[in-house]
């Protein structure tokens, strides 16, 4: 039989619902700004694909400074939603956490305040969040579950991560590709990169949900028993 080395007292249980609904709303707002990126995108590869003889474009300069409005305006709205969501999901990551540690306190390899400031370590935050998700995910097991604890489906787990490392990595590439393209085929090359780092995202974003859902829908069961009992 383990000890429980926690004090009473040091954290209290809180519902995590409502920030994880919250949460859910906003990944969609992401998504959605990735598909406005990604149309407007597509709208402008089309403009650049129609050229001249001499592989000139033939669009002309009002029709490609409206498609450029569009499409940077969809950059700044993946940017606002990105970090609504990004914020949001921290509180929601801290409050799982917290609740985690009152379910098993011996579950963590990291102390509660990893929960933020692993998204914030140069390097290291290609893995630290990841590994704070997985002991929540751990200590917010039912007990005696069939399968033991990798009865949550841990490839969800592994699943978001991947994508989410994937997609802000290529994202990072895809966009000094485009703010350093020149000529035409560089600038059309840039495009398609960057279409195909939304979808990207928006894996990431769906996988998200799924994710959030899951962990939130765990705890309130596990909530039910309260504090990993002392032996």
């Amino acid at each position: 039989m383990r000890p429980v080395p926690v004090p009473a007292g040091l954290y209290h249980l809180r519902s995590p619902v409502a920030l994880g609904r919250a949460v859910c709303v906003l990944l969609g707002s992401v998504a959605v700004a990735d598909v406005l990126s990604i149309a407007f995108g597509v709208h402008a590869r089309r403009l650049l694909g129609d050229r001249t003889e001499d592989g000139y474009a033939t669009v002309d300069d009002l029709t490609w400074t409206h498609a450029e409005v569009l499409y940077q305006f969809a950059g700044a709205l993946q940017g606002l939603t990105l970090l609504a969501t990004a914020v949001v999901f921290l509180i929601w990551l801290r409050r799982v956490r917290r609740n985690a540690e009152v379910f098993d306190p011996v579950a963590h390899s990291m102390r509660p305040g990893w929960a933020i400031g692993a998204w914030f370590v140069p390097i290291g935050n290609l893995w630290l969040p990841y590994r704070v998700v997985r002991d929540v995910r751990t200590a917010s097991e039912l007990p005696g579950t069939p399968g033991g604890r990798s009865a949550f489906p841990g490839v969800l787990l592994h699943a978001w991560w991947v994508a989410l490392v994937a997609a802000q990595l290529f994202g990072r590439y895809t966009s000094r590709r485009y703010e350093a393209a020149e000529t035409l085929d560089e600038i059309t090359d840039a495009l398609d990169m960057v279409a195909f780092s939304d979808a990207l995202d928006i894996v990431a974003a769906v996988l998200a949900v799924l994710l959030v859902r899951g962990l939130t829908a765990m705890q309130g069961e596990r909530a039910t028993l309260g504090p990993l009992a002392v032996g």
